[in-house]
């Protein structure tokens, strides 16, 4: 991968955070360059990451390896059909970061006969904590496999799916994750301080438990179901708080959320994907 060049079509904030991230994995600037209309936004980028930057799509990609599709998907379809005639031969690995845009739409888009992975990402991506989910189109060899997960990695963990149809309950469950523990934080912190907690106290005490918990969680074999009873004693503090929450149906809540994410995500892949 150190030898390759690597195009990015869209500068804006996942790209950057890819690009930060293959930099302190060791990666030559000289061989990244973004492609953007925005003149102000080419700049920064150029200026903080010393990477090539265009205001032309096509000039970007001639000569890439790997392209990451990284626009806003609303914009998906006319850059992947500006860019299509001016594909070369051999043509590049293409990796999208767009969320909802299917694979079959962008081959079509690009003019067929392209490997091209889909990646969900998440937003702490932006600062290389990410939860990120791949899926390759059946086109895309091992060796392709290994460059799009290289890149991605860079923004944090990566899995993989077998099924293009998972990445919907991909979208709801990590996509939209962090909204869910971020509303959970908020409201720890606003019942810490009405609880007498200084404002700042309560802040910071729920946001190190929070990561606390998540490290515990990650550098752990245990389950988050073990380790929960490891810190619920029998007729304590954390029993009774745990007790109302059971009651009042915490885990048919969750279940229903995510489940509509999922089924808005679906429906958002049909809008993006099906309309003219």
């Amino acid at each position: 991968m150190l030898k390759e060049t690597i195009a990015f079509i869209g500068g804006g904030n996942m790209a950057a955070s890819l690009i930060a991230g293959l930099l302190t994995d060791g990666y030559d600037s000289r061989r990244l360059v973004v492609g953007d209309p925005d003149a102000s936004k080419r700049d920064v980028l150029a200026a903080r990451f010393g990477v090539r930057t265009t205001g032309d799509n096509a000039e970007a990609v001639d000569g890439a390896d790997l392209v990451v599709l990284s626009v806003k998907p609303q914009l998906a379809r006319r850059v992947c059909r500006e860019l299509s005639p001016t594909l070369g031969q051999p043509r590049p690995l293409f990796v999208s970061v767009m969320a909802g845009i299917r694979e079959q739409s962008i081959r079509e888009w690009l003019g067929g006969g392209i490997s091209l992975v889909r990646a969900m990402p998440n937003t702490p991506a932006m600062i290389q904590a990410g939860a990120i989910v791949l899926h390759a189109t059946p086109e895309t060899s091992p060796a392709q496999r290994n460059q799009a997960e290289t890149v991605l990695r860079a923004g944090g963990l990566t899995r993989w799916v077998d099924q293009e149809t998972q990445m919907d309950a991909v979208t709801a469950l990590s996509g939209s994750g962090p909204a869910y523990f971020f509303l959970l934080m908020e409201i720890l912190e606003q019942v810490g301080v009405g609880l007498g907690l200084e404002s700042e106290n309560a802040r910071l005490l729920t946001i190190q438990t929070a990561l606390g918990a998540a490290r515990m969680a990650m550098e752990s074999d245990d389950s988050p179901h073990a380790l929960r009873e490891r810190v619920t004693s029998p007729g304590g503090t954390t029993e009774r708080a745990l007790d109302i929450l059971e009651a009042g149906g915490i885990r048919t809540l969750v279940t229903r959320a995510v489940s509509a994410a999922c089924e808005r995500s679906e429906e958002l892949s049909r809008l993006l994907t099906d309309s003219p």
